[in-house]
Parts: structure tokens; sequence; C-alpha cells
């Protein structure tokens, strides 16, 4: 059998230049949301932000933080919350999302949090987690909007929940309208792409940077880096490159 790799990093201040960021793997291509999130990870690794992967050319890692200086609209005390937890291709079947997730909820113990939450659907739905790998380690449903759900592992019966704010799923505006922060590296060229589609369009497109955790925080709809209304109503997290956005144009 294949001895399991533990060769782990945990980003830091002063690794943060020189390692890659698994989602978007560097080359020799400046991208610009790359360079976008490691500056909005050297301001939220001072706030107890931790991005942990393996020391592998590939996509296997977890992403979380304090509840409390989460960029979601999630509220709750002693918390973390995990924004992402990835393995893919060859990486696959070998433990790693075991590994990577019993290292959060550790670490939530030694820090003497009161537990571990992430977004999940009741459906499995690309870019969030897989409500059915969390349940296998004690998460539970904790709240729920729509076909979203709020996960929760709690170690003494205490819950996170969606701020009110949420709620609403809906905005007073007819024009699309898209929520983005830079903690995606993904989400700038996803605006490129839009904005270059719209030169041919007569259309209005209201882009609206979350750069701030109260902002964050306030959101009107499910929230992790992107949000999209249409006709003032919420229609998905998902990111949209040009093809995609006259998807959405067309439904």
């Amino acid at each position: 059998m294949e001895k399991l790799n533990t060769d782990f990093i945990n980003l830091t201040i002063e690794n943060l230049a020189s390692e890659h960021l698994c989602c978007i793997i560097r080359s020799k291509k400046v991208h610009q949301g790359i360079e976008a999130k490691r500056q909005w990870l050297s301001d939220r690794l001072k706030e107890g932000h931790v991005f942990r992967k393996l020391n592998v050319q590939g996509k296997v890692f977890v992403e979380y933080a304090p509840l409390e200086k989460a960029w979601v609209p999630i509220e709750g005390n002693g918390f973390l919350y995990i924004y992402c937890l990835w393995v893919s291709g060859k990486f696959k079947g070998h433990g790693y999302g075991k590994q990577l997730l019993e290292y959060v909820i550790n670490d939530a113990k030694k820090k003497g949090k009161q537990g571990v939450c992430v977004i999940s659907s009741k459906k499995k739905k690309s870019y969030l987690a897989d409500k059915k790998f969390f349940l296998k380690y004690g998460f539970e449903v904790v709240d729920q909007i729509e076909d979203y759900e709020l996960l929760s592992l709690s170690f003494n019966h205490q819950k996170p929940s969606f701020c009110k704010n949420v709620k609403q799923m809906m905005i007073d505006s007819n024009h699309i309208t898209i929520y983005y922060s830079p903690q995606c590296p993904f989400t700038l060229n996803c605006i490129y792409e839009i904005k270059e589609y719209m030169k041919d369009c007569n259309i209005q497109v209201d882009f609206i940077k979350v750069d701030t955790l109260e902002k964050a925080k306030n959101i009107p709809c499910i929230f992790n880096n992107w949000a999209v209304f249409k006709n003032g109503k919420y229609v998905s997290h998902i990111l949209l490159n040009k093809k995609g956005f006259e998807k959405l144009l067309n439904d």
C-alpha cells in the first residue's frame, strides 16, 4: 500500500510569496487574482486565518479562520469556519481530506473553540463542502436557507447561525448584481470576462467588491466569495465566465 504523504505546510507571512496557492498553481503568466489573494491572505493571517496544504504541486488544502473574522454572513462565538477543503485529481482517495479536516478539528480543540462550521447544501453544489463527508465526522445541520445549509460540529452544544440579513436573498435593484471578494483568486478573471462580454451588449451590471469584514457579514445572501443577483433575486454562488454569463442572461 502506498505510504501516505504527511508533508504539510502552513502558509505564513514569511513563506506566502514563495508558496503556491493550490487552487491556481503559480505559472510564468501573471495572474491578477493570485496576487490579490496573496495580499488578502497577508492581512488575514494576522487574524488567525489558516491555509494548510500538502507539499505537492496539486490541490490538497484547507483554508479556515475564526468565525468572528471569517468573511461570511455567519455569526457565533468561538467557532472556526472552513472556507474551503479541496482534494482533487490523483490525490483523491488517499485520506488527505480526512487528515486536513482532523487537523482543523484538533486545532479548534487546542485553541479552546466551541466547534467548527462550514457552508454546504442539501444536494452537492460546486464550490461548497460535500455534506456527506462532513456528516461522517459528526457535523450536523444547524441552520438553512433554501438549498443552502450551515453544518456545525459543536463541542458543547453551542450553535452558529446565518446572520439575519442573509435570509433576504433579495436586493432593491433590477440590474444584474455581482458581489465578490479577493478571497478567491478566480473572481477577478471572471469579472474581466464579463466586462469583455458587456462591451458588445447594452446591459447594466453592478459589481460590488466585498473588501471588509463588515461588508461580508452584512451581505443580503449566502456568500463565500461570490454571489449573483438577477431582477433583485439571488441566483447563485457559482463563478461565471463569459459563457456562463451569457447563459445567465438567457435564462
